[in-house]
């Protein structure tokens, strides 16, 4: 495994981390999940992200219970606050900053988290409001860092511009060689200013793998025939993404790798992340993907593949 900085913080991140998102708690039964968590830290990965809301708590809780008797210090914990966890709790205001951290503390049986992000901008809350909240979650050594995803430029400008709050470390887009939003505005900004990216759907949410063929069914194990887990794939299974997929595997063949780490080490050309994160039902899939931390892959062979996503219309999964 190989580690980089989070932005300006002091953490080392390891560059393949685990999520948790329609997967732990939700889509896949506890024992495999906790073998998944086991398997990661065995294969160095000592990024955990999750979030309050992935099944209103229950990602969290799993979590939580897979890393008991894991010393607290071995291991990065990133969660995040905003979604709706009742009809009445959601959003970045003070108050449910300060509720869903110590909900959060308490599903994960820690007392403090590593990261804490904001997981979308909340356009109803005062960002000076929210700056201030989490800089005293800060201080209060609930948190060691804050982060956010899927912030606009201006989202994260405006927060820049504040004085006297904690700086953001971390930012988590959605990021793929089929989803390259994030290098004209987003990547730029942050490099410049300490932030690094955590980037979600690295695979196109399975599409990258390579195991979903132009024409045929997704295969009855994937996440794409799942009822729990399948909803945000379909977006992405449209026959111009699948054979653009199919065009990429002479490439991978060429490069000596598989589907998934070179569309990994693809992200990671990127030196403004520090992670990507894989999700994981198997941990068998785990040893492949943290495989592409070692992986080097020409550049020739990149800018192909780049050719061709570039032929795919831009279409929000």
């Amino acid at each position: 495994m190989r580690y980089r900085q989070l932005g300006a913080s002091k953490l080392q991140v390891s560059v393949i981390s685990l999520g948790s998102w329609l997967t732990y708690g939700v889509g896949v039964e506890r024992e495999r999940a906790t073998a998944c968590v086991r398997r990661a830290l065995d294969l160095g990965i000592n990024l955990f992200d999750t979030a309050n809301v992935y099944g209103r708590g229950a990602a969290e809780t799993l979590l939580g219970e897979a890393l008991t008797g894991v010393p607290r210090s071995s291991y990065i914990l990133a969660t995040k606050v905003f979604g709706e966890m009742s009809d009445t709790d959601k959003g970045l205001a003070r108050s449910q900053i300060e509720k869903q951290l110590d909900g959060s503390l308490k599903r994960l049986k820690v007392d403090h988290v590593d990261l804490y992000q904001c997981h979308r901008y909340d356009v109803e809350t005062p960002l000076e409001e929210t700056m201030e909240a989490l800089t005293a979650a800060v201080r209060a050594g609930k948190t060691r860092y804050i982060g956010f995803s899927e912030w606009s430029p201006r989202n994260i400008e405006d927060a820049l511009a504040f004085e006297g709050v904690e700086p953001f470390v971390a930012s988590q887009p959605q990021y793929s060689l089929l989803w390259r939003r994030p290098e004209k505005a987003v990547i730029p900004l942050c490099a410049a200013n300490g932030i690094s990216q955590i980037v979600w759907s690295p695979l196109a949410q399975g599409v990258l793998t390579g195991k979903y063929a132009p024409g045929s069914p997704p295969p009855e194990d994937s996440r794409g025939a799942s009822d729990s887990m399948g909803a945000p794939i379909r977006g992405w299974l449209r026959p111009e993404v699948l054979e653009a997929a199919e065009r990429m595997k002479p490439l991978v063949s060429e490069a000596g790798v598989t589907m998934s780490q070179f569309a990994l080490a693809w992200v990671l050309r990127e030196e403004n992340v520090a992670s990507a994160i894989v999700g994981a039902s198997r941990p068998e899939q785990l040893d492949e993907n943290a495989a592409a931390a070692e992986v080097d892959v020409d550049p020739a062979l990149f800018a192909t593949a780049e050719a061709i996503a570039a032929d795919v219309p831009v279409r929000n999964p």
